[in-house]
């Protein structure tokens, strides 16, 4: 059997698994282990499977092998404990109170800090769908209280979510550089502006939005002395100080990615000590928390590398590339066929899926064009993040369903997330159009 033709079933196979909610380590690597082990067995014209064992098993536990021993993956776990420790030391809800205090006065000013705070917390983090489940439960519960419309109140929160992918540390970031073998602290800078543009656009959606309709965030008269507001902009130093721990120490070329997420855990621990508000309990909960995570996402990683490793076996990239090259596509044809690619995808699975389902067929075709990588990871990251709030699933838009139950039903949020996801294909088409928005700052930083 042609190993293309294979292939190309197991790809429509893991496709169909996932839609049917198998977890993604077991569809991609199943998958994987099955058809290698065909390609194996057929190599000689005939099927012989006795050939195929050895040759099937050492591929399958030599990738596994290398990619858990890779020192990148070891900052997945350590960016997954920091963010645990930074909540349960109250770093992360300091940001969110600090910018409510400061725009509280602002029509809107509490879905604006709700989107602030979750840009503060996915500094942290590098996780949306953390960032959305722990701000829509400190915030979306207070918005309602105070009179908001459920629209306004879940959808901010669960579009300020999506920051977790492009705000560093992210992830998805680690995970794109893992694959593609591109620096991971370059795409760590690269998603800094258009992160931030994507948090300044959804402010000035919650500021319009407001203006033209004041009943939806009502005045609740509540007021802060400039004491309390200096007070509580001083409570939120910790935040900062590990974001620029972070940046700063990976743009000066003090640390690594990774070391900078070591120092950043060891930081978090200490002032959450120092200021009482982290416990031996509290760390002991983060540490099995992220170790549960970490499980996960290894789990999902060592199957995509065995995946990737069956995809080169089948020649479908080289052919993809030949047939790309042949049809003499533009760039700009090209990346629109990328990018409605991952938007119907983004539509039915989750980030890491898609991610790495597409990029061993995506990353040859790009380098054919001499595209830049680190500016297609951005662009590949802003196109899962904005999968994470499209209808019908919207892994962030459930996330916010399940915390405020039936005062806002999916629907509801759904309509409210329109007007965010405006302001997402606005900073997709820049992004696309500019790439000097990705690369201006890592390419400063050498």
């Amino acid at each position: 059997m042609d190993p293309a033709t294979i292939g190309l079933i197991a790809f429509a196979t893991v496709l169909v698994l996932l839609a049917l909610r198998v977890p993604i380590a077991f569809a991609l690597g199943a998958v994987a282990v099955v058809a290698t082990f065909v390609i194996f067995a057929f190599r000689t014209g005939t099927f012989m499977p006795e050939r195929a064992i050895r040759a099937t098993t050492s591929m399958v536990f030599n990738n596994a092998f290398d990619l858990i021993h890779s020192y990148s993956l070891s900052m997945i776990p350590l960016f997954v404990a920091l963010g645990h420790i930074a909540y349960r030391a109250e770093i992360t809800t300091k940001i969110y109170f600090a910018a409510k205090v400061w725009m509280t006065r602002i029509p809107g000013g509490v879905a604006m800090a709700s989107v602030i705070g979750c840009g503060g917390f996915s500094a942290i983090t590098g996780s949306s769908i953390a960032c959305a489940s722990t701000m829509g439960r400190i915030c979306t519960p207070e918005m309602l209280r105070m009179g908001y419309d459920p629209r306004l109140a879940t959808a901010s929160v669960a579009a300020g979510g999506t920051l977790g992918s492009l705000i560093p540390p992210s992830v998805l970031f680690i995970i794109f550089g893992i694959f593609t073998e591109t620096s991971i602290s370059k795409l760590f800078l690269a998603g800094i502006l258009p992160g931030l543009l994507t948090l300044l656009g959804f402010v000035a959606v919650i500021w319009i939005w407001v203006l033209r309709a004041p009943h939806i965030a009502p005045d609740v008269g509540e007021t802060y002395t400039t004491e309390e507001r200096k007070a509580a902009a001083i409570a939120a130093w910790p935040a900062l100080f590990l974001f620029v721990v972070i940046v700063g120490g990976i743009y000066g070329g003090i640390f690594t990615a990774t070391e900078a997420a070591a120092v950043c855990v060891s930081a978090a621990t200490v002032i959450g000590f120092a200021q009482g508000t982290l416990t031996l309990q509290g760390l002991w909960d983060s540490v099995k928390e992220t170790c549960v995570q970490t499980a996960a996402i290894f789990f999902i990683a060592a199957g995509a590398k065995v995946f990737v490793s069956f995809i080169a076996l089948t020649g479908i990239a080289p052919a993809i590339v030949e047939f790309v090259s042949a049809a003499d596509m533009s760039v700009v044809v090209l990346m629109i066929c990328i990018a409605l690619i991952y938007l119907v995808l983004g539509m039915f699975l989750d980030p890491i899926g898609i991610m790495v389902l597409t990029l061993p067929l995506l990353v040859p075709l790009v380098e054919s064009y001499g595209l830049n990588l680190i500016w297609f990871g951005v662009v590949v990251i802003k196109l899962l993040e904005i999968g994470l709030i499209t209808p019908p699933v919207g892994l962030n838009v459930f996330v916010i369903a399940n915390v405020v139950g039936k005062e806002a039903p999916i629907d509801r949020i759904f309509a409210g997330i329109a007007r965010f996801l405006s302001v997402d294909i606005i900073v997709l088409g820049l992004i696309m159009a500019f790439p000097i928005l990705s690369l201006w700052i890592p390419t400063g930083a050498g």
